[in-house]
């Protein structure tokens, strides 16, 4: 593909939590094969609230520039509900007003909730903001049901994307001896199920195995400190605070276990890390992480919020290094058929060369 594609991503890739690192792996993926991929943050920082209105028109700006410097560019737009969508409403609006294509990229953990709480009037919006797009990709069945059923995007524009990540290769065995370290990525929240995991954590069937934890992530990590200190995990859990790309893959390089125990997801980044990395992964059946793993094959599904669940399935894979290494493997091997960084640049650059055979019948401005 020789187009060039501009992502509007809510903190950019540095910032932009997992969607932001996705589209981080995209531009990476599409510099090595020459293509150009330019990235333009519509938000700033997740706590930079007063930036976000210069953030969003600086966006507006851009998309502006690029419909008179480069009116075939692919605008690929992503998008999240809650503050994410008012912008994105914006964004939409001004591009369709300037006749300029745009594609949506649903990242959510539950957008048809988001929807239903919103006045008629938005959800007028949103849906002629989806239905003006070319194409709309999401994560999985469940939000594919979400844009045909409930905002009427025609089944032939939709498009499943699970989420990918780079191959980190095989993971070298960790030192014999060694306690089996379980990891968490994500922000540190209720919906990420982190409350439940230090209870898990804290609980008889783990206490009295050999094992270190370290929660990955952003939030608010201080309180979960505090908790995990009043559950006498001090000694056992560490907390770093989000990570990047580098530190994050060296963590996963020295683990055995990934455990998400989330109360919604789209199809969690943190679920396909572990997979990459060849760790066995702990997590719930929400979202589209029913499209990646089977249930006692490629990983371990839990119920939602339950607590005890959670620490006997933790509890058997620290004791049993077998069964952690066969889930691990094969992980890894539905990760390399069906989750890799390269199937996944196939299909979006023959996606793109779709929409600029599309484009080349618009005369350019």
């Amino acid at each position: 593909m020789t187009a060039t594609v501009r992502h509007y991503v809510s903190g950019g890739r540095e910032r932009g939590g997992g969607i932001g690192r996705l589209v981080g792996n995209i531009v990476d993926a599409a510099a090595e094969g020459g293509v150009e991929h330019l990235v333009t943050d519509t938000r700033g920082p997740r706590w930079s609230v007063p930036g976000s209105p210069l953030r969003l028109s600086a966006a507006l700006a851009t998309l502006a520039g690029d419909r008179l410097a480069a009116p075939r560019r692919i605008q690929h737009i992503h998008i999240a509900g809650r503050g994410s969508t008012a912008r994105k409403l914006v964004l939409t609006a001004a591009a369709r007003s300037i006749g300029a294509p745009y594609v949506l990229h649903l990242h959510d953990y539950d957008y048809a909730r988001d929807y239903t709480r919103r006045s008629p009037r938005l959800q007028a919006a949103i849906r002629a903001m989806f239905a003006a797009a070319e194409r709309v990709i999401v994560l999985g069945n469940r939000d594919a049901g979400t844009m045909t059923g409930l905002l009427g995007v025609p089944a032939e524009r939709v498009e499943i994307f699970h989420n990918c990540v780079p191959d980190p290769g095989e993971t070298p065995p960790r030192r014999p001896g060694a306690a089996p370290r379980i990891v968490f990525l994500g922000q540190l929240s209720e919906r990420k199920g982190v409350p439940e995991l230090l209870q898990a954590l804290a609980s008889p069937s783990l206490a009295a195995l050999d094992w270190q934890a370290v929660l990955a992530g952003d939030g608010p990590v201080e309180g979960y400190r505090a908790d995990a200190d009043r559950l006498g995990l001090a000694n056992r859990v560490s907390m770093p605070g989000w990570l990047g790309l580098t530190d994050t893959r060296a963590l996963c390089a020295d683990a055995d276990i990934l455990v998400l125990p989330s109360y919604s997801e789209g199809m969690a980044m943190a679920v396909i890390e572990g997979l990459a990395h060849g760790l066995a992964v702990v997590t719930t059946r929400v979202g589209a992480h029913e499209e990646a793993i089977t249930d006692g094959r490629t990983g371990r599904f839990v119920p939602v919020g339950d607590v005890s669940a959670l620490a006997g399935a933790l509890a058997r894979l620290v004791a049993d290094p077998t069964e952690r290494a066969r889930l691990g493997s094969e992980g890894r091997a539905l990760f390399l058929s069906r989750f890799s960084m390269s199937a996944y640049m196939r299909r979006l650059d023959g996606l793109y060369d779709r929409l600029v055979e599309t484009a080349r019948a618009i005369p350019a401005e």
